[in-house]
């Protein structure tokens, strides 16, 4: 009797063991997160099924703790991305008597921008590196990361407008009353 294929030894493994896969989920990531936790897992399974062992469950659950890690490690990064970007926000905030108004705009709209458009804007602008070397980092060729690039500095010129017509409109939501002498 021949073995069965990747799609059938998948099937029967998701089936089997889906359930406790799940309910381990819960537990560590409560259950906002337990769906997309589980679809990670298994997907992580379906690309490295000739590696899953016979007994397969303590392999899925290793499999979950890391991708909870992973998680955490990815929010807790992105949480204190934004948390310092929001404090330059409100550091140019503040400096409006010194004339940050266009940084402020900048760095407003550079927050509101996704993880991935800020990466690569940053790793040229303030890190300074090559479209070479910033391909390298991101992990993609350097025509990729020039399209990247380009698209990320589109958007950054869209939301530098956008937060240009907040600041320009800031002034006629508080207007100031002429005082006679």
């Amino acid at each position: 009797m021949k073995p069965p294929g990747p799609a059938a030894r998948f099937s029967e493994l998701y089936a089997a063991h889906h359930a406790p896969v799940y309910a381990y989920a819960v537990s560590r990531a409560g259950r906002q997160l337990a769906d997309d936790v589980v679809s990670e897992t298994f997907l992580v399974a379906w690309r490295r099924l000739p590696e899953v062992p016979a007994a397969p469950l303590p392999w899925l659950i290793g499999v979950v703790r890391n991708v909870v890690r992973e998680r955490y490690r990815d929010e807790v990064r992105q949480s204190s991305v934004a948390a310092e970007l929001r404090a330059w926000v409100d550091e140019a905030g503040a400096d409006v008597a010194d004339g940050v108004a266009e940084r402020f705009a900048v760095l407003a709209a550079l927050s509101r921008l996704s993880e991935a458009d800020r990466e690569v804007l940053t790793l040229v602008a303030w890190q300074g590196l090559s479209h070479r070397a910033a391909a390298r980092v991101v992990g993609c060729s350097i025509a990729t990361f020039t399209v990247r690039l380009h698209r990320a500095r589109r958007r950054l010129d869209q939301a530098i407008t956008a937060a240009d017509e907040v600041v320009r409109r800031i002034p006629s939501a508080f207007p100031v009353k002429e005082f006679s002498r």
